[in-house]
């Protein structure tokens, strides 16, 4: 699970159940690694400071914005819009609700869906924001 998925499993019926499908569809001894953005770093206080529009040219399409805003803030869940701004005018919003759980929870969660927790590593390009999760499934 990459870019953060894991945080997109509001509920612990999700969470658990997402996990529980990943364990039955491994091998014995394979591997599930994913991040997850720590909790106590805040990272949505970032986002409210970067609501400022930014831009990329986009092949076949040119110019297109995005801002990013927080809407909302109910720990552990934080809410966000997005909304691209296409050349022509037309605009495209897409709201967004994370759950940010601690490492305890999710260590947790992965014993209960059958994982043994191999590590908790700090996300090497983004140290101290986020965990990354080492898991296996026993053979």
């Amino acid at each position: 699970m990459t870019g953060n998925v894991a945080q997109v499993f509001l509920t612990d019926q999700d969470l658990s159940s997402t996990l529980r499908g990943i364990h039955a569809a491994l091998r014995p001894g394979g591997h599930l690694v994913f991040e997850s953005r720590r909790p106590e770093y805040q990272a949505w206080t970032e986002w409210e400071q970067d609501s400022a529009e930014t831009a990329a040219v986009v092949d076949r399409v040119g110019t297109v914005t995005l801002r990013r805003d927080v809407t909302a803030i109910d720990l552990p869940l934080v809410s966000f819009q997005q909304i691209y701004t296409f050349p022509d005018g037309m605009r495209i919003a897409s709201d967004s609700t994370l759950r940010f759980r601690s490492q305890v929870e999710i260590e947790c969660w992965l014993v209960e869906a059958g994982f043994l927790v191999l590590d908790v590593k700090d996300a090497p390009d983004r140290p101290g924001r986020e965990f990354v999760f080492v898991a296996r499934k026993p053979a």
